[in-house]
C-alpha cells in the first residue's frame, strides 16, 4: 500500500498563488465592468418628425365678438375649474361626486397604474439582477467496488457520507451598448404619461357629461312646471270658451281649437316626465349610484347661473397642447419612435455579464464563514443574431408601421381639436345671439301681459285676452328655458374643446335662468 504523504504546499507558495488568482480576477472584473461606462451611449431611434398637418397648424384661432360688441383678448385665458362659473353648489357637488364614483374614471385610473408599473418594469432592465442562494446536499454511498474500496475497507469503513452546505450571491447584467433597454424605457415612460393624459381626458369628459345632463334635468323640470301652469291656464280658457259657446258668443271651431291646445299640453307631460327620468338615470350611472340616491342630491329648485363671457379673439393654437387627447396622441407617437430604436438595436450583439460569490463547507457555519471557504466566479458572453427567420426585420417593420399609424392619429386628433374649437366657438356665439333675441321677445310678451292685465282690471279688456297673453308669455319662457340650456351646453362645448377655461369676467353678462316660481298665476294675477 503506497504511503500517504502530506502534499500541502508551503505557506509562501500558497500565498503567491492566491495573489496571482486575485490579480487575474481583478483584471477580468475591470475588463468586464468597463463597458458599463459606455452602455446606452448609442440610440437607434429615428429623429423626431412632426406630421405635416401639425406643422401647418394656424398660429391663432379667430374668435367671434363678445355678446356686448367688445372683443376679448388671448391674455384673458386662464385654465381653471370652469364649471364653478355656473355658481351652482348642487352642480359642483355632483361633479365632485362624479370624480369619486365614476366607473370610467376608475377604469382609466387602473390603466394609468398599469402603464406606470410597466414603465418601472422596463426600468428594471437597466440594473443588475442580484439573487441570494443557499443550498444543502447529503449523499450516502457504498465504497464497495470503488477505487478506495480496499483502502477504506481495511480501516473498517464501507460507506461514504458527504454533507455540503453553500451560501452566496449571484448577479447577472446585460450591458445596454446600443440603447435597446433605454429606448424601451423611454417608450414605456411615454405610454405611462399618455395613460395619465387619458385619465385627464376621461375626467374632462365626465365633468362635461355631468354638466350636460344636469342642464337637461334643469330644463326638463322647468318645462314640466311650465306645462302644468299652461294646462291650468288652458283649462280655465276652455271653461270660459264653453260658457261663451253655450251663450252663442263663439263658434264651435274656437271651442275645439282651445280644447285641442289643452290636449296637446296634457299629452306633452308624459313625454317630458319620461325625458326627465331618463336624464336622472343617466346622471346616476355617471356618478356610480342608483337613481334613488341621486334624488337626494337634487333637492328643491335648481338654479344654475348662465354666463355669457365671449371666447377671446386670438387664442394661440398652442392651447391645443393642454387638451388631454392631443397630449396623449403626441406622447404615443414619441413612444412609437423609441420602440423603433429598441427594435433596431436587436440587430446588434449584446454583452451579458454574470458572477457569483459565496462560501461552501461541510457545516452551515463553514458555508457562512468566508474567510477561507469562499469562492467567486465572473463570466461574460457576447450574443449576436445571425439567422432568426426574419423576426427582427418583421419587428422593425411592425414598429415603423405603428409609428406611421400613430402619426396619422396625432394629425387627425389635432385637426379635429382645431375644428372643435372653431365650431364650438361659433355655436356658442350663435346661441348667445339667439338667447338675446328670445329675451327681447320675452320682454315684449311680458309687456303685452301687463297691458292686458291693466285693461281687464279697468273693465275695458276681456279675461280671455288676458289668458291668451299669459299663454304667450309662458310659451316664450319655455323657449327661453331651452335657449338657456343651449347656451350652457354650447359654452360647455367650448370648454371641452379647449380643455380648460378662459376668464373675461369684467365684460361678462350674467343672466339667471327664468325661475318658474316667479311666473304669475292666472286667477291670482287677475284678481
Amino acid at each position: 500500500m503506497p504511503e500517504l504523504r502530506d502534499r500541502t504546499l508551503p505557506l509562501t507558495v500558497r500565498a503567491s498563488a492566491n495573489a496571482r488568482r486575485r490579480s487575474r480576477f481583478h483584471v477580468q472584473a475591470i475588463c468586464l465592468i468597463m463597458p458599463l461606462l459606455l452602455s446606452a451611449c448609442i440610440s437607434m431611434a429615428p429623429a423626431e418628425r412632426v406630421p405635416e398637418v401639425v406643422a401647418q397648424l394656424p398660429q391663432f384661432y379667430d374668435g367671434p365678438q363678445s355678446y356686448d360688441g367688445t372683443a376679448a383678448t388671448a391674455d384673458d385665458y386662464k385654465p381653471a375649474a370652469w364649471w364653478r362659473d355656473f355658481e351652482d353648489p348642487t352642480l359642483n357637488g355632483l361633479i365632485d361626486d362624479a370624480f369619486k364614483g365614476n366607473l370610467d374614471i376608475a377604469e382609466a385610473a387602473a390603466r394609468t397604474r398599469r402603464a406606470r408599473a410597466q414603465a418601472r418594469l422596463a426600468r428594471s432592465a437597466l440594473f443588475p439582477a442580484i439573487d441570494a442562494n443557499a443550498g444543502a446536499s447529503y449523499s450516502d454511498s457504498s465504497l464497495a467496488g470503488s477505487a478506495f474500496g480496499g483502502l477504506a475497507g481495511g480501516a473498517g469503513i464501507d460507506r461514504l457520507e458527504i454533507e455540503t452546505y453553500s451560501a452566496g450571491l449571484g448577479a447577472s447584467y446585460e450591458l445596454d451598448l446600443f440603447g435597446r433597454n433605454h429606448s424601451d424605457l423611454k417608450a414605456r415612460r411615454a405610454d405611462a404619461i399618455a395613460a395619465g393624459s387619458d385619465l385627464r381626458a376621461v375626467r374632462l369628459a365626465t365633468a362635461a357629461q355631468a354638466i350636460s345632463i344636469y342642464f337637461e334635468i334643469v330644463d326638463a323640470r322647468q318645462q314640466i312646471e311650465l306645462a302644468l301652469r299652461n294646462s291650468d291656464v288652458l283649462a280655465d280658457r276652455v271653461n270660459r270658451t264653453e260658457d261663451r259657446y253655450q251663450r252663442g258668443l263663439v263658434q264651435s271651431f274656437e271651442l275645439y281649437q282651445v280644447r285641442q291646445q289643452l290636449r296637446d299640453v296634457q299629452a306633452s307631460l308624459p313625454l317630458r316626465e319620461t325625458a326627465l327620468n331618463s336624464a336622472e338615470g343617466s346622471l346616476a350611472v355617471l356618478l356610480g349610484i342608483y337613481p334613488e340616491q341621486l334624488r337626494k342630491k337634487l333637492p328643491g329648485p335648481l338654479r344654475p347661473r348662465l354666463t355669457f363671457e365671449p371666447v377671446p379673439q386670438g387664442l394661440p393654437s398652442a392651447l391645443l397642447s393642454q387638451r388631454p387627447d392631443v397630449h396623449a396622441a403626441s406622447l404615443r407617437l414619441e413612444s412609437a419612435r423609441h420602440s423603433i430604436g429598441a427594435r433596431r438595436a436587436e440587430r446588434f450583439p449584446s454583452l451579458r455579464l454574470g458572477g457569483s460569490i459565496g462560501g461552501q463547507g461541510g457545516t452551515p457555519d463553514q458555508a457562512l464563514s468566508f474567510g477561507t471557504n469562499w469562492a467567486a466566479s465572473l463570466a461574460g458572453n457576447i450574443v449576436a443574431p445571425i439567422i432568426d427567420g426574419g423576426r427582427i426585420s418583421a419587428n422593425i417593420a411592425a414598429a415603423r408601421a405603428t409609428y406611421d399609424e400613430r402619426a396619422a392619429i396625432y394629425a387627425r386628433t389635432v385637426l379635429n381639436a382645431f375644428r372643435e374649437v372653431s365650431s364650438a366657438s361659433a355655436a356658442y356665439d350663435k346661441n348667445r345671439q339667439r338667447y338675446g333675441l328670445i329675451m327681447a321677445q320675452h320682454r315684449d310678451a311680458k309687456a303685452s301681459l301687463d297691458l292686458q292685465a291693466q285693461r281687464f282690471q279697468s273693465g275695458v279688456g276681456s279675461y280671455i285676452a288676458y289668458l291668451d297673453a299669459l299663454l304667450a308669455v309662458q310659451r316664450v319662457r319655455s323657449s327661453l328655458s331651452a335657449a338657456g340650456r343651449d347656451v350652457a351646453l354650447s359654452r360647455l362645448g367650448v370648454h371641452r374643446a379647449l380643455g380648460g377655461d378662459w376668464a373675461e369676467h369684467d365684460s361678462a353678462i350674467h343672466v339667471k335662468m327664468i325661475k318658474t316660481s316667479e311666473l304669475p298665476k292666472a286667477k291670482g294675477e287677475a284678481q
